[in-house]
Parts: structure tokens; sequence; C-alpha cells
């Protein structure tokens, strides 16, 4: 949409780029990302940050950029790290390898307390990622901080091109958010992002690009794809949603999302394909195997539902674009070999008969999209849940008997958290199976039963995890009542594993 005034951020290469988008809109801004060679291509940003890059500015490969037609939008330039170096380079100074790497944490001395540095404390920590430093600064160019051993980590060039050295946008930069904020506040024609004027701008789009078009699109009840719906729903087309069953979601959860969308005045068509998906899967040990053969055939199944589609919407969020964008080959050719059938929505994607309205979002805002929509909290607030269902959390084979015993520890678990107040400061939590039998009493016999592992973690966007501290009495309580009331289980166990190293589920 780029009608909405926005700051834009060129990407460099550098790892944390896609938190610059994420700070500037936690702001209340909206922001986009862009490539370097994209820049004629922005629209009219109210902003524009240049991200930090793994390479040195003196590589020849080095990426760079159209200085008059950055200078020609006329607003407020940012450059951070790597971006610092390369303006200093475009105002006629020098960048050199430095004798002294910056790796982590450093102090922050600004050399006036205004501007960028409004209300920033002297010897602030930020972090550090360079071994280039600026050398010759140009005639225009004045140092406006330092760090502990007097170097130059701050430059402003006249009165609207800032640069910075450290990366404000990490949270190892305790005070990088406001110098952020004080940034954009320099931005006078920068306007405060609103999700209700966003809203309305969607469902223009969306009126205007389907017409009287069918629009078909699955539905699986997870925060994304009820968004969609509802959203579309809103604008009034023609909406055909479809939800597969696939046989692999917890304990009675497709009867809970039918009534969901009853709840939300969406009609949906409910494919029972439970049977189907654990025939394709038995005997098959082999996790990868385990999520093609669910990939694959849930495919068939849509596209053996849907017939000839006029038009298909898809939840796709902004951090999928963002990764897409800067790995298009890679991704390409791994959505080539996932399944033939994928080729129907490339054929659809060149035709512009692909929607994808939640593009330009994260997954709080979409949630914050919901909220006005309508869409109550208890259905915005689920956890996340893995596409491959409980094939995820059930290692080895994977049998109906077990499936069953893992959505029994499951429902325990989440009600006792929903009970005790815990679910909602829980980023995702569920019960898994350990399909390795175990010596147990039960009563006055011996038992020889599987192990479940309780899992429940918190995080940002799933790339790293901490797990959570729960009561032990919480804990407890789980334990007694599953092992009392779950046949086939003699032993529970709880994962106290961050990511990295291990992954939030287990397969």
């Amino acid at each position: 949409m780029e009608e909405i005034n926005h700051v834009a951020v060129l990407d460099f290469g550098s790892q944390y780029t896609q938190l610059i988008v994420r700070r500037v809109r936690e702001l209340g801004f909206f922001a986009k990302l862009y490539q370097p060679e994209d820049l004629a291509e922005i629209g009219k940003p109210g902003a524009i940050i240049l991200s930090g890059g793994p390479m040195s500015t003196s590589h020849p490969d080095a990426p760079d950029i159209d200085f008059e037609l950055l200078k020609g939008y006329g607003v407020p330039v940012l450059g951070v790290c790597y971006g610092m170096q390369l303006l200093n380079i475009k105002f006629g100074g020098s960048v050199e390898a430095s004798d002294r790497r910056e790796y982590g944490p450093a102090g922050l001395y600004p050399v006036a307390c205004e501007g960028l540095y409004e209300g920033i404390t002297d010897k602030s920590q930020v972090w550090m990622s360079h071994s280039d430093t600026v050398k010759n600064l140009g005639e225009s160019c004045k140092v406006i901080a330092k760090n502990q051993h007097g170097t130059p980590v701050s430059l402003q060039w006249g009165e609207s091109f800032y640069g910075i050295q450290f990366h404000p946008e990490v949270t190892h930069s305790h005070e990088g958010t406001r110098i952020l904020h004080n940034f954009l506040l320099t931005a006078k024609e920068l306007e405060p992002f609103r999700i209700e004027d966003f809203k309305r701008e969607l469902i223009e789009n969306i009126k205007k690009t389907v017409g009287d078009k069918q629009v078909v699109c699955g539905v699986s009840g997870g925060v994304d794809s009820t968004v969609l719906a509802v959203l579309l729903n809103e604008a009034g087309v023609n909406v055909r949603a479809i939800f597969v069953d696939q046989g692999l979601m917890r304990k009675n959860e497709a009867e809970e999302v039918k009534n969901n969308f009853h709840r939300l005045g969406v009609e949906i068509e409910a494919i029972d394909a439970s049977k189907l998906f654990l025939g394709a899967l038995a005997g098959e040990p082999d996790p990868e195997k385990k999520r093609v053969i669910i990939g694959n055939l849930f495919i068939d199944v849509f596209w053996d539902t849907v017939g000839n589609a006029e038009m298909l919407a898809q939840g796709t969020l902004y951090p999928d674009v963002i990764e897409s964008a800067s790995n298009d080959k890679s991704k390409a050719s791994k959505i080539k070999t996932h399944h033939n059938r994928v080729d129907r929505i490339l054929e659809l994607q060149k035709q512009g008969k692909v929607l994808e309205p939640l593009a330009e979002l994260f997954k709080d805002e979409v949630r914050e999209l919901g909220h006005s929509l309508g869409i109550p909290d208890d259905i915005l607030n689920r956890h996340p849940f893995p596409g491959p269902g409980l094939a995820v959390r059930c290692p080895g084979e994977i049998t109906l008997e077990r499936l069953n015993v893992i959505r029994d520890c499951d429902a325990i678990f989440i009600n006792a958290l929903k009970e005790h107040g815990w679910y909602d400061k829980v980023w995702q939590a569920y019960a898994g199976l350990i399909p390795v039998k175990t010596v147990g009493v039960k009563g006055d016999e011996r038992s020889y039963e599987w192990a479940t592992n309780l899992r429940a973690v918190i995080s940002e966007d799933a790339m790293t995890a901490d797990w959570v501290e729960l009561p032990p009495s919480l804990l407890r309580e789980v334990s007694n009542k599953i092992l009392n009331e779950v046949s086939g289980i003699n032993r529970v166990l709880y994962d106290i594993s961050t990511k990295p190293p291990a992954s939030i589920e287990w397969e």
C-alpha cells in the first residue's frame, strides 16, 4: 500500500534488518523493507533508514545506493552501521579497516544531548558489530556521539542526514528504541500508523481487485486464516472458505473451529479427510517424509474440493514476504519440488489472481486488525499450531491410538493453563508423546507405558524461544491428572530446553 505514509528501510544484508521494521512499527509508524536497487520505487516515504550489512564498503561487490536520488526525497535519512559508513563516503569522507574491531556491548557518549540523543543518558550501552570505521569526515559532517575510546560512532550531515555505528534495533542497545524514536520525530511529514485506516484501505483494495469474482481461501482456525476469512467477508466479496480436517488436530478442535466461524458469521466448507491422511501416514516414522506426505495430500484434497478457482486468497504475512524477497531463488526451487499442484498457485500468481491482504503485517498487527474486525480475544489469542498438526508432536509412526493419547494429555495441560491464568502468558504450549516405553507402577501392578513431554515457551517470532517457569504446583496438578486419566502414560516430563539449540516442536 504505497499510499500509506511510511518509513522506507533499505536492506544492505544485516541479520537485524527485519528488527528495524518491527521497532519502527512498535513506535507507531508504518515501515516497509526494500532492496537498495529499488530506491526509485519506494513511493513517498516520510523517512528513510539504511540498514547495516556484512560487507566492507571497500569490497568490490559492496552494495551501493543512488545518492542523488536519495537526497531528492527530501526526508530525514538514518544510516545504521554499514549505512553510516556508506553515507560518510557519499558526503566525501572515507572508511578504513579498524585496528580495534568491535563486536558486542560498548559505551555511547553523546556530544550534545539534543536531536538524536534527546533524553539519552551518558555512557548508555549500545551494541556494536563492525570491523571498519569512519576515517576522514566530509566538510559538512559533525560528530554527535563517540564511544569509550573517543572514536566517532554517530555523525550528522546537514539538518537531516544521520549515521550511527551501532544497532539501535537490538535489545542489547539499552536506549536504542528511544534513539530511533528521536530520529522519527525529525520526520515532520511522517504520520502515525492507525490500524483502522489500514483496514479501510484493505477493504477498498479487496473490493476493487475482486469485483464479482469468487475468492477461495483455506482456513485452519488459526489467527491468520481466521482474520483473512473475516476480512474478506467484511469486504462483502463472494468468499468460499474451506476447512480441511486432516485428523491431526487437537482434542475436539475440528468442532471448535466450526463453532468459531459460526460465531463470526462466516460460512465454511468442512472436509473430513482424517482417514485419508492416517492411511497415507501409516507405517512411516521419518519426520521429513511425514511432512511431505501431509503437505502433498493437503494440496490434493484442497484443490480437488476447489475445482477451478477464480481467485485464491492466502494468509501470507510480512515476515514471509521479507524472507522470499531476500532468498527468491531458494524459495522458488523449494516450492517447485514440494508438489506439482503448487504450479496451479504459481499460474494464478502470474495471472494476478492470488490475493494476499495481510502481506504487509506482522503477527501482532494481524491480531490488532482482528480486534478491529470484532473477532473475540479467545480466538485471536489462540496459541500457534503447526501446519502438520500433531504429526510434529508424535515422533515415530503415527497411529490413531498415539494421537488420542497426545490429545488427552494436551487437553489436560491446556485446560490447566487456562484455569490458572497462564494460557495468555505463554506464547505456545502443548503435550507431545515420547514413544519410548518406560517401567512404572499403577496400582499393585508393574506398567510398561509411554511418557509424555509438556512444553511451554515464550517467544516473539519463533526464531528463538525460552521455556516458561511454570509453578511446580501447576505442573504437579497436570502430572497427577494425566497419570490418573490418560491410558498408556506412566511418566510426565517437562521440557526446559531453549531454542536454540532445541526447536519448539519435537519434529
